[in-house]
């Protein structure tokens, strides 16, 4: 047998391994939800499956006469389950939804994400977990080499899968690629690969080294969960950063693995664990300084996504890279000590896969919340010195004492930017994110989310409430609604103010649950909203209620699994749980997209809302949010009642209301007639819409008016047929559409002054205008109001001459 054979075919089968893993978490991650819980089960039911393959099947395989066919079959067993559950995942995704329920406890939620996931990924799994032993029957050239190769071949397959193939072909037509490189090696082994003669089994010596092993296995993976979970709050947090990390891990153990084969130095366990646990200390010091080295690297790279992206490796090699390294030299390490004590390879692999999948569960979920991700940490380093203690070894006791110094005196392991004269008003480290609140000198609170997404602040109240009235108003008569997402809790807690409006909200984080007291609290007395802690994706497929009003948050879609909440099966999810005539609006932050993002999650919502149409929140240039609006019926409304609520907000004149829809379907369509809709099989919005948010090409403003510029009001469908025949409406609604045009464009280019009479010379003649093209316009009257205000101590003659320009092109409302 030629040993490169063995090695390339263990990195293809290594390829496939992990290419399946990065398509199966997405998919299960639209099935299960986002919560913590099913993440980490789906990484646990993985584990778990490698390690009963091992355990179950790798013994036989070392002791059969036919390893050849063994191998051969395992490779096809994980092919042709990876073509079934590619065919049959969407209706198992069903059952495991309707088992789950809307409302499940997180014992529950657990104890079905793992399970159905270590059923549905069995098959697969425990052949990959019995491959390494086959493989070992067939290969002269070792283990090291073997393992090796086969995690470089798991390596490109993150990368490939992550960067390449899931962005252009999807994740079926990833998996096939997949299934065909296992069918290779199934159909190849035969013809290029001579089994080797069974080693002689002797009896089993000792069973410390498989202790070392499932321990090792507990702490390599946690080190991992508990860093990836620390770089969310300094990286991107994107699928690119996911991928990144993944790969990071894999090389380094790649790089031990191979190292152990040629240097003799690695073979000494209790130095590999002191290192090891040294190694941990100074990834800690690294993740410390993450946020410093990442803005001194920043400069040093091209501005481009290439540049992005190499900086968020070099950050993940700083963290991982001698970790890892280590870790993969003492995996082969304590394996050969196994076998010479007369433990099958089988055997060792099985026991340390075993560790691997609790530490999900045990430090993901269960540690990192409760002593944060410094305490986790230290539990690591800590668990490596204490394997093999050795008190009188100064290479012992100083990483030791070095653990012990950090516990007493190193401050937590948070990022949180307080600004020059504010403070921290809350902070709580969750098993997914850190969300605090900070205050600002101005008093301004603001809701972040790992100290970088911000999701609400005291500043947006406004236009928080107004994403909350504008599409209860175009219903016209809610009597129940449902928010995907609360953000800081405005917007849901203002829409709890509606006369008779029963209101539900789903949120993911119970962190930002929490901290929205903070923000309500400027609400007043009055009614909240029943607030569900819960994946929104899923909760939205398996609530029996129907409601006349559902109102999506505007996610930031380049974050780990927002994606998910724009594709044409999550809005067609959304349509089957309106009543008849409800309404469905989907907020879109413009900050944080780029166009070509745009036209793809429009073409996915107009795929499910046919008649849909454009309104816009507010009239602002920096954080411009967009709303898609779509109905059950024809997408048509009739002329809004006069709302007291909706007067707090800028909304008390019904034109107010139809005044901000700024495209028709005709417009909209045609807007995004060249996009490919986003779809849970092509999520290529999680892959195009980093690009905005790695390098900024366009401000919020730019999109804005272009984007402003391709959409419309020609088309007069969208009002209602008692509507219809008032030309007058219609032609009010155009000229409103028309100043806001004109507004925005003169607030692009206008400097602000604190001196009323230079801003009444630079906007006051912008401003008459744009009301003479609308008198309806109130966003340009208010700011002439308060000028004049402003004006009248000073230059009193100037002030009267204000109003009387006023009052001549925007009249009363009784005179117009």
């Amino acid at each position: 047998m030629k040993q490169p054979l063995a090695l390339l075919l263990m990195a293809a089968s290594g390829f496939a391994g992990l290419g399946y893993q990065i398509v199966w978490t997405q998919q299960f991650g639209l099935a299960l939800g986002h919560e913590t819980a099913a993440v980490l089960a789906v990484v646990a039911a993985f584990f778990g499956g490698l390690s009963l393959g091992a355990l179950a099947l790798g013994r036989r395989i070392e002791a059969s006469g036919r390893p050849l066919a063994w191998y051969a079959g395992c490779e096809a067993v994980i092919g042709l389950w990876g073509g079934v559950l590619m065919l049959g995942l969407p209706a198992a995704s069903q059952a495991v939804l309707a088992l789950i329920g809307p409302e499940a406890s997180a014992a529950w939620h657990w104890t079905v994400a793992f399970g159905a996931s270590l059923l549905l990924l069995l098959p697969a799994t425990a052949a990959m977990g019995a491959t390494l032993p086959a493989m070992a029957r067939l290969s002269t050239a070792g283990l090291s080499p073997l393992y090796a190769a086969n995690t470089a071949g798991a390596v490109a397959g993150v990368l490939v899968t992550a960067l390449l193939l899931v962005p252009a072909w999807g994740l079926s037509r990833s998996t096939a690629l997949c299934v065909g490189l296992n069918l290779l090696c199934a159909l190849g082994a035969p013809a290029l690969l001579a089994a080797r003669p069974a080693d002689t089994a002797a009896a089993p010596s000792s069973g410390r080294p498989l202790v070392l092993l499932a321990v090792t296995g507990l702490l390599g993976i946690a080190y991992e969960v508990l860093c990836v979970r620390v770089l969310s709050q300094v990286l991107e947090d994107t699928v690119y950063t996911f991928a990144l990390l993944l790969a990071v891990y894999l090389a380094g153990t790649t790089a031990g693995a191979a190292a152990h084969a040629r240097w003799p130095r690695l073979h000494q366990t209790p130095a590999l664990l002191q290192a090891l646990a040294t190694s941990v200390l100074l990834g800690m010091g690294v993740l410390w300084g993450a946020d410093l080295l990442k803005h001194s690297l920043q400069p040093l790279l091209p501005a481009t996504l290439g540049g992005a992206l190499t900086l968020e490796s070099l950050l993940a090699l700083a963290v991982f890279g001698l970790p890892t390294a280590l870790m993969g030299a003492l995996f082969c390490q304590l394996s050969a000590q196994a076998q010479a004590a007369g433990q099958p390879f089988s055997r060792a692999l099985g026991v340390n896969t075993l560790g691997a999948m609790a530490a999900a569960p045990l430090f993901g979920v269960a540690l990192a919340a409760r002593l944060g991700p410094k305490g986790a940490l230290l539990m690591v380093a800590a668990g490596y010195l204490l394997l093999q203690p050795c008190w009188r070894d100064w290479r012992w006791r100083l990483p030791t004492a070095a653990t012990l110094a950090i516990a007493a005196w190193a401050p937590p392991m948070a990022f949180v930017e307080v600004p020059d004269g504010g403070r921290l008003l809350s902070y709580r480290d969750g098993a997914m994110a850190a969300v605090s609140v900070v205050q600002d000198a101005d008093g301004v609170a603001r809701l972040r989310i790992n100290n970088r997404q911000q999701e609400g602040s005291s500043a947006t109240q406004h236009v928080d409430g107004r994403q909350a009235l504008l599409p209860l108003m175009l219903h016209g008569e809610p009597r129940r609604a449902l928010f995907l997402g609360v953000g800081a809790g405005i917007t849901s807690g203002v829409a709890a103010r509606w006369p008779g409006l029963q209101v539900d909200a789903v949120e993911l984080l119970p962190e930002v649950i929490e901290a929205t007291a903070i923000f309500r609290a400027a609400l007043g007395a009055g009614p909240g909203p029943h607030v569900i802690n819960a994946d929104a994706r899923r909760f939205v497929r398996t609530t029996p209620t129907r409601y006349d009003v559902i109102v999506a948050d505007n996610f930031h879609p380049a974050r780990s699994g927002s994606a998910a909440l724009y594709t044409v099966e999550h809005f067609r999810a959304v349509r089957q749980r309106l009543n008849p005539q409800g309404v469905f609006c989907q907020w879109l932050p413009l900050h944080q997209l780029d166009l070509d993002t745009l036209r793809g999650i429009t073409a996915s919502f107009l795929a499910a809302y046919p008649d849909g149409v454009a309104i816009l929140a507010s009239h602002s240039l920096d954080t411009p949010t967009l709303g898609l609006v779509g109905r059950t019926g024809p997408t048509q409304f009739t002329m809004p009642l006069r709302s007291a609520l909706g007067a707090r907000f800028g909304l008390a004149e019904p034109m107010a209301v139809l005044g901000s829809l700024v495209g028709d379907n005709t417009s909209l369509r045609r807007f995004a007639a060249a996009a490919a809709p986003n779809t849970d099989d092509r999520p290529w919005v999680a892959y195009r819409a980093p690009r905005v948010t790695y390098v900024p090409d366009t401000l919020p403003r730019e999109r804005l008016m272009a984007l402003l510029g391709q959409l419309n009001l020609d088309d007069e469908r969208w009002l209602a047929p008692a509507l219809s025949a008032d030309a007058a409406l219609a032609s009010r609604v155009q000229a409103y559409a028309q100043a806001r045009r004109l507004y925005l464009d003169l607030g692009r280019g206008t400097m602000p002054s604190a001196d009323p009479a230079v801003m009444l010379a630079r906007v006051g003649p912008g401003l008459l205008a744009v009301l003479q093209q609308s008198p309806d316009f109130e966003p340009a009257a208010e700011p002439l109001r308060r000028l004049a205000q402003a004006l009248a101590p000073v230059d009193p003659a100037a002030a009267e001459q204000l109003r009387a320009e006023l009052a001549t092109v925007r009249p009363p409302q009784d005179a117009r």
